[in-house]
């Protein structure tokens, strides 16, 4: 058998081609809706969850999906999924809506509150944008290599809050380096593109892009209104890649009347050529005024809670919680953490709950439930802590 060998001024052509055929492009889909909870607008019913979760599994073992993560935050259920699919799919979003439809069932058979209430239109043609669910989707090569040698993400899912809620913490994680020092490194010097979006234009999208730091103070002039204008996506100038997509839309533009809050959903990049978690938590911890709360009236701060925690307490503060995910090669979440607390009581699809800690943060006299920065907390001992 005669063997070939490969002209040296070949080798690096066929090793680029090889690394080509190893890359996928794999798209990151969040989908989230309130559709029905126990109490009043709390959380979720264990039956309901169960019901998302079974199905989530189904779509991952019949291929449509590669993995998937179902948790929720408040009253509203999130899917994060991976798929080679592309944002937008018809198939990955009629799934979620009939996940959502089939949870939806249970709250009706449960007598639960709000049993739907996210789901604006009887029959969504393919693409929920439009339809209630908060969506968030970005795409990207993935080959774990390049300027990507490790691909790690992070979704904040809020509750109780309009859809500008993001306007702040990602303006100052992306464009301030005197919350995010990264920015000043060689891979960020060049800056961040916005894509800052009209949520009262209903028409169709109306979507200004602008440079960080260029354009700073003009991102700022339209950021600071977060019930009409928010951020669209966030993309790397020095790269061309997506940094952060987030759910920009208004329910009552969308239907007509007051439905519910918007309750945004994000999903953010980090690490390397991106800010670290760090900073792009930190300014969360400046609790920032959002418009929301009980029955959408009030201007409140955002309360960084952990993952699973429901809405209790006086006048129900607009809440976020977030979690941060790593994927191996093929597409699935290889670990993950939850950022806004040491607990978590996510589940898998096709697995099993995660057990609690030994000691909750709060009664170990760490933090409070509800900061995850312990030099900015009160006193744990001076508050009650009933869910521990």
């Amino acid at each position: 058998m005669n063997s070939a060998v490969v002209p040296a001024q070949q080798a690096p052509r066929l090793q680029a081609l090889h690394a080509a055929e190893a890359r996928m492009r794999l798209t990151i889909s969040v989908i989230k809706a309130d559709v029905g909870s126990v109490g009043g607008h709390t959380k979720p019913s264990a039956r309901m969850m169960a019901t998302v979760m079974g199905g989530a599994a189904k779509a991952v073992n019949n291929g449509l999906l590669i993995d998937s993560f179902v948790c929720f935050t408040g009253d509203d259920i999130a899917m994060i999924m991976t798929h080679t699919r592309g944002e937008g799919s018809p198939e990955v979003h009629q799934f979620a809506w009939k996940a959502f439809l089939a949870a939806t069932s249970v709250a009706k058979t449960s007598g639960l509150y709000g049993a739907g209430q996210d789901l604006l239109v009887d029959t969504p043609s393919g693409n929920l944008r439009g339809a209630g669910p908060a969506v968030a989707e970005l795409s990207f090569e993935h080959g774990l290599a390049g300027a990507r040698p490790a691909e790690s993400f992070m979704v904040f899912a809020a509750d109780k809050c309009g859809p500008g809620a993001y306007n702040l913490p990602l303006y100052l994680a992306f464009a301030d380096p005197m919350y995010c020092a990264g920015l000043m490194l060689p891979q960020m010097i060049e800056g961040f593109r916005f894509h800052v979006i009209d949520m009262d234009h209903t028409a169709g999208d109306s979507v200004i892009e602008l440079d960080a730091p260029a354009d700073s103070y003009h991102i700022a002039a339209l950021l600071r209104d977060n019930e009409r204008f928010g951020i669209d996506r966030i993309i790397s100038k020095t790269y061309g890649e997506v940094a952060a997509a987030v759910s920009a839309q208004r329910l009552h533009a969308i239907a007509g009347k007051y439905t519910g809050k918007d309750d945004p959903v994000a999903i953010l990049r980090n690490q390397g050529i991106f800010p670290a978690p760090e900073e792009i938590i930190s300014p969360f911890a400046k609790a920032h005024f959002v418009g929301g709360d009980a029955r959408g009236s009030h201007v409140m701060p955002l309360m960084p809670v952990p993952l699973n925690t429901p809405v209790t307490g006086m006048y129900c503060l607009p809440i976020v919680s977030c979690v941060g995910f790593s994927i191996d090669k093929d597409g699935r979440f290889s670990g993950r953490m939850p950022i806004s607390s040491i607990t978590s009581r996510g589940t898998r699809s096709g697995g099993a709950p995660r057990a609690k800690p030994s000691k909750c943060a709060a009664k170990a006299g760490l933090a409070p439930r509800c900061c995850p920065i312990p030099s900015l907390s009160m006193a744990a001992s001076a508050t009650p802590y009933p869910h521990c």
